[in-house]
């Protein structure tokens, strides 16, 4: 059972309305609505203020807890990844759904002759690795510069500032995962 059917099903037990235990719990009504609904889980002193107005221990309330989220993502090639463009030569494509729920986000980085990446630093905590499918680059990550080819791969903290750069004679392809997924 997920944490929001556990929620919703305690507060009507104690026939509680959504307002009602928001007043005694301090968390806002539309985020207890998001957590009943799974649109989101809620952080743990959420969970400890929603356990305390509902006069449940906070083990209790987890004891039925499962972890439903699924594991296994077919995306077909037909549906289309979610492209972000980043400028006139650079964009890449998120090649998973709901990466922000998963342990990691895969991307494919597409660079245009002579384009660049922003340069990129993400908080202190998350890696990155990136394989080279096709072209030709120079990353930068901190003050170093490595020149990348095909089949060649990084593996970096990706809190250090980093950025690449093609300076092959076509477009250059990167597949990237971050993990865990940095918003």
């Amino acid at each position: 059972m997920e944490i929001g059917n556990i929620v919703k099903g305690l507060r009507k037990e104690k026939k509680m309305t959504l307002a009602e235990l928001s007043a005694k719990s301090g968390v806002a009504v539309a985020t207890l609505s998001r957590i009943e609904n799974g649109k989101m889980t809620g952080t743990l002193d959420s969970h400890i203020n929603i356990s305390k107005a509902l006069e449940v221990a906070l083990p209790d309330m987890y004891r039925d807890l499962s972890d439903s989220r699924k594991t296994l993502e077919v995306r077909e090639k037909r549906k289309g990844p979610e492209v972000l463009s980043h400028n006139k030569k650079f964009s890449s494509e998120i090649l998973a759904s709901n990466t922000l729920n998963k342990k990691m986000m895969p991307a494919m980085m597409r660079i245009e002759k002579g384009g660049a990446t922003t340069r990129q630093e993400t908080r202190i905590g998350i890696e990155k690795f990136v394989y080279i499918v096709e072209g030709k680059l120079e990353a930068t990550i901190g003050k170093e510069k490595y020149n990348l080819t095909q089949g060649d791969t990084l593996y970096f903290e990706s809190s250090i500032p980093h950025a690449f750069k093609n300076t092959g004679t076509g477009e250059a392809r990167l597949i990237s995962v971050t993990c865990p997924p940095a918003a």
